[in-house]
């Protein structure tokens, strides 16, 4: 396999992906969990963010008696989830630098995000709004105008129509989330970390992705089961989701590993 190297500008083409394994997978959650654990303090005060955005959303649901929607909405975040790590893959590179990262770090990623990363954003919160506007028009048709407050907080009272639209949502769903994993689970960190333009870095993700299809599939389906039950008791969101994110970056780096040298 040819090496990968980091240039000013971003490479016309992305580096060459490696297979993943399931064993690839849970030694990436290793280092994640260990990557949160050496930057506890900034990890969650920048997932605090996201947090507090959900339970703005949660509420607002059960405010209008649409609780049933509050699932299409918790998987949607997982629909413009990636556009949002890069903040926390600059708190791990700063980390792995070995300098002390800061909350400010985080934030300041943005900054630094370039254009291709931000036309990735852009497809993300464009598929967000299709999935959402798609499952306000299942509600419509399948439960109406009826009131569903929460039973309890975030909790669903379960009849039979709420099910079908549930079950119905999440296949729709799914389908959108599986397209998102594909163009963003590799694009965003190779963007972020400048080694490739847009194209190549969309098109190595989705090569890897597919290439790993099995093992991407897992990969999906775990990061959506971890992030839907961190929303339904969402203080824990606040240590999945940069455990996940820093996992993610750890997963990427097995994938397309960086030649000796390169920024770390």
């Amino acid at each position: 396999m040819n090496k990968v190297t980091r240039e000013s500008a971003p490479a016309a083409s992305a580096p060459v992906a490696r297979s993943f394994s399931l064993a690839d997978i849970a030694d990436a959650l290793a280092q994640g969990w260990g990557s949160f654990r050496a930057m506890p303090a900034p990890s969650m005060a920048y997932a605090l963010v996201f947090v507090l955005i959900g339970l703005v959303l949660l509420a607002a649901v059960g405010w209008f008696g649409l609780s049933p929607m509050a699932l299409p909405f918790a998987g949607g975040f997982m629909l413009v989830g990636p556009a949002l790590l890069t903040g926390f893959f600059r708190l791990e590179t700063i980390r792995a630098s070995g300098r002390r990262p800061r909350l400010l770090d985080a934030f300041g990623a943005f900054a630094r995000t370039p254009g291709g990363l931000w036309l990735v954003t852009l497809l993300c919160t464009f598929l967000f709004l299709i999935w959402i506007t798609d499952t306000a028009i299942l509600y419509a048709m399948m439960i109406g105008s009826e009131a569903l407050p929460y039973e309890l907080p975030w909790l669903i009272g379960m009849r039979e129509h709420v099910i079908a639209f549930e079950l119905w949502g999440s296949l729709m769903g799914s389908i959108l989330a599986f397209i998102i994993l594909s163009v963003s689970a590799f694009s965003v960190p190779l963007l972020h970390e400048g080694r490739a333009s847009l194209v190549g870095a969309v098109n190595a993700s989705v090569r890897a992705v597919f290439g790993n299809i099995g093992s991407s599939i897992a990969w999906g389906v775990m990061l959506s089961a971890v992030t839907l039950v961190s929303i339904v008791l969402l203080p824990l969101l606040a240590v999945t989701l940069p455990v996940l994110a820093y996992a993610s970056f750890a997963l990427y780096r097995k994938v397309f590993p960086l030649e000796e040298g390169g920024p770390g």
